[in-house]
């Protein structure tokens, strides 16, 4: 299981009711993108819209229908849709779960651009009502940049409790006006049942929105999308999706908790298909199915790393630690090798080049856990503990931090500057400062790694430290007196929130609780 402000937008939206010219609402807390429309004759919008994967000339549209249509996206750069383009995209079916998408190209750079999603039926029932949604191309030149990160949505059998508000700290992210989302991993729990109740130490009920899907462990293609499909139904994360937007890594709880190629789970009574590489290829599908983002070349379909450019301040750098890692070990190999590897050779390849190619300001790598946390993986056959991350205890770099190591002195000889990385898993937030002085490899310039999460989980934490790159924590917060799995009652959900000013080019960074309050922040400087 191992997160400047801009002026105000008012985002008219597709109401359930009476939506037939097209956007009849204005979007507020009490009003969400609908579910459904009240003329069940005609195509539905079970899950809403999504944008993500945008760039400063286009940007993708997502949606899902609740049968086989054809998807019609028009665009404007005004809430009204004056002189709006329509463009015609793919069909929805059964194969893709009724998703569908389109790259929208030839954008306005820098601008606010508002869409609408209309499904043409197949089967001859007319069109849908539109669904309307918003998202802001990146700049050509400087402006202030804000952009949110966490990870970790319905985690532990924390699912949607109406009476609770729902996923509400969605909403408070939505609040604060970003220009994008990351969401760092864990968009679902594939593993984690929703019940339709769990008791609080305070003898109190939390009370969950139930689905046959998400009833039990994810194992048929139809269950992985379930547990999507069940996210979306809440209302803060539909209002959400449809208002910023996003950009998707993965981690372990899309497929199973700390999967790796030596997942075993034989002694798993919850699974009766016990294939690890088959649940890894229908996690892999439910989530490209539903990931708002751009897919890659046919050579590799379903590779998830890729760079998000989004203006002369910010280049955001979307790894991978999950699809290419070697066996969950003792992580004390000597070299790197097919145990070792983490990012594997041609990531860590892309990565090294487009870094040194950025001309960005700010080089954001969007990272999926954290490099000097301790995230443990139970024992191996000798009794030996087995880790789940980059970090294996004190002492110099070896095992899967080897390829970090070799990261690191890359930045360094490069003079690849102002490099931050983001990360969540760990379920909470933490700031922490790498300082080769004190570090036991340290060929490295100093940086700066934010955690931050969950969204909607339960809270654990704070993690053991490992001093090979030098960590210092400069600030924590997590579960007192070793508590774990605390309810989303207890109020400590978090998220990250990024602002760059375009005067000063400096990033101010905050981590944030629920409603959105500041519990710490620093302002970095950026290096020439």
């Amino acid at each position: 299981m191992s997160k400047l402000s801009l002026p105000r937008r008012r985002l008219l939206i597709a109401s359930a009711a009476g939506a037939a010219s097209g956007l009849t609402g204005i979007l507020s807390h009490a009003q969400a993108p609908a579910a459904v429309t009240s003329d069940r004759a005609r195509p539905q919008f079970p899950s809403g819209v999504q944008s993500g994967d945008v760039l400063a000339d286009r940007g993708v549209v997502w949606a899902r229908s609740d049968r086989a249509a054809r998807m019609w996206v028009e665009w404007s750069t005004t809430a009204a849709f004056t002189n709006p383009r329509r463009l015609r995209g793919p069909y929805a079916q059964e194969s893709t779960d009724f998703t569908a998408r389109i790259d929208l190209a030839g954008l306005p750079a820098g601008q606010d651009v508002f869409y609408r999603v209309t499904w043409e039926d197949l089967a001859g029932g007319g069109a849908s009502e539109p669904m309307a949604g918003h998202f802001r191309t990146a700049p050509r030149e400087a402006r202030n940049v804000r952009f949110l990160w966490s990870g970790d949505t319905a985690g532990q059998g924390w699912g949607i409790n109406e009476s609770f508000g729902g996923m509400k700290i969605y909403e408070a992210m939505r609040k604060l006006n970003p220009d994008f989302f990351i969401h760092c991993g864990d968009n679902i729990y594939a593993d984690g049942p929703i019940l339709p109740e769990v008791k609080l130490a305070d003898g109190s009920v939390w009370h969950n929105v139930c689905t046959e899907e998400k009833s039990k462990v994810a194992e048929t293609l139809k269950e992985f999308r379930g547990a999507y499909r069940y996210n979306m139904l809440d209302a803060n994360v539909r209002r959400f999706n449809a208002e910023v937007m996003q950009v998707w890594q993965w981690d372990d709880h899309e497929v199973t908790n700390n999967w790796s190629t030596s997942k075993d789970l034989s002694g798993d009574p919850r699974y009766s298909d016990k294939n690890v590489p088959l649940l890894v290829a229908r996690g892999a599908r439910a989530f490209l199915e539903n990931a708002p983002m751009r897919w890659h070349a046919q050579e590799e379909e379903e590779r998830v790393y890729r760079k998000i450019a989004y203006g002369p301040l910010l280049d955001v750098f979307v790894i991978d630690m999950r699809s290419y890692r070697g066996p969950n070990t003792h992580n004390r190999q000597e070299a790197i090798n097919d145990e070792s590897q983490y990012l594997g050779a041609a990531q860590l390849e892309w990565l090294k080049r487009e870094l040194k190619a950025s001309k960005a300001v700010w080089k954001v790598i969007a990272s999926d856990m954290p490099i000097g946390l301790q995230v443990a993986d139970g024992k191996d056959a000798q009794g030996r503990a087995k880790f789940e991350a980059v970090a294996n205890g004190d002492g110099p770099a070896i095992g899967r931090e080897l390829e970090i190591a070799q990261l690191l002195s890359f930045i360094k000889r490069q003079r690849v500057r102002n490099t931050v990385w983001l990360t969540a898993d760990v379920h909470y937030t933490a700031a922490h400062y790498y300082d080769p002085h004190k570090a036991q490899f340290q060929d490295f310039e100093p940086f700066w790694e934010f955690v931050s999460g969950p969204l909607h989980a339960g809270t654990f934490g704070p993690n053991d430290l490992d001093n090979t790159f030098g960590i210092e924590v400069k600030y924590a917060k997590a579960p007192a007196n070793g508590q774990v799995n605390l309810p989303p009652t207890a109020g400590m959900q978090f998220f990250g929130d990024v602002q760059i000013d375009a005067k000063t080019h400096a990033m101010t960074v905050h981590l944030r609780d629920i409603i959105g309050g500041s519990l710490w922040s620093t302002t970095l400087a950026a290096r020439t």
